[in-house]
């Protein structure tokens, strides 16, 4: 394992709950994964979860497929010496992407990830240009490129990758204010378009953080979608529990002018 990854774990570490319930191991590079485990914990309360976050690691947009694939193995190796893990969530769609096989093949308990939210976002477009807003590494992975292939091939597929989104909104975690002009610069590529995309993928769990911003320099009535778990009937059979395994695939939020 590397050094930094066993230096980093233990301060990394946040779990609540004991024994006797199921163990669920929420995954990140930052704390952009809170958004996927705070929806999972309203709806599996009695759970026992471990969030970690790759603090050494981060951000994961920037890094090879090599570099994201080994230290999630490592990272996760090193929990579950800890802790009985019954599933583990891999709650960013960087590592989402190129991780999964891999952490499947390598332990014996469920691994879900998080995809870019491309499929509901080909249906509730009105004007059919759907903005895909994520890391640069989700943006080139071909697994993005597949999801558009396969449920939005009628659409016009508006791609923006950006890394820095990722770290406004960690700043904005730690209690900065984001400057509006930054993130209209980030997006400016679309409000330059003679028909700007009227429905936007957050395809980064930390760019829910960032959608009060996003929502003031977006054009009115677009609407944003984040990224989710899969389908309640593709995650049921993970474990036996007496709680709901129903948790919503997707958040949607429209933007409105007062």
């Amino acid at each position: 394992m590397p050094r930094d990854v066993q230096e980093e774990l233990a301060p990394s570490l946040a779990a609540n709950g004991q024994g006797g319930r199921p163990t669920i191991l929420v995954f990140d590079s930052g704390v952009g994964g809170l958004s996927v485990y705070d929806e999972i914990r309203q709806l599996l309360p009695e759970a026992h979860y471990i969030y970690v976050f790759d603090n050494a690691g981060f951000p994961y947009g920037e890094k090879t497929e090599q570099f994201i694939v080994q230290r999630i193995i490592a990272i996760t190796a090193a929990v579950t010496r800890q802790y009985p893990v019954s599933i583990a969530v891999v709650a960013c769609n960087t590592a989402s992407t190129v991780s999964l096989p891999a952490l499947r093949e390598t332990f014996d308990f469920p691994v879900v990830g998080v995809v870019p939210a491309i499929k509901p976002a080909a249906r509730l477009t009105r004007n059919g240009v759907v903005g895909v807003l994520a890391t640069r590494g989700t943006v080139k992975r071909s697994y993005t490129q597949q999801l558009v292939e396969q449920f939005a091939k009628e659409c016009q597929i508006k791609m923006l990758g950006s890394s820095e989104l990722v770290l406004l909104a960690e700043r904005k975690l730690q209690g900065e204010q984001i400057p509006l002009h930054d993130m209209k610069g980030i997006v400016q590529p679309w409000l330059a378009l003679p028909e700007p995309p009227d429905t936007v993928v957050l395809g980064c769990t930390h760019f829910p953080l960032l959608k009060a911003e996003l929502q003031a320099v977006l054009p009115e009535g677009t609407r944003l979608v984040d990224s989710g778990l899969p389908s309640p009937e593709e995650r049921s059979g993970y474990w036996k529990t007496d709680q709901p395994l129903a948790i919503r695939a997707y958040r949607i939020s429209r933007i409105v002018r007062k």
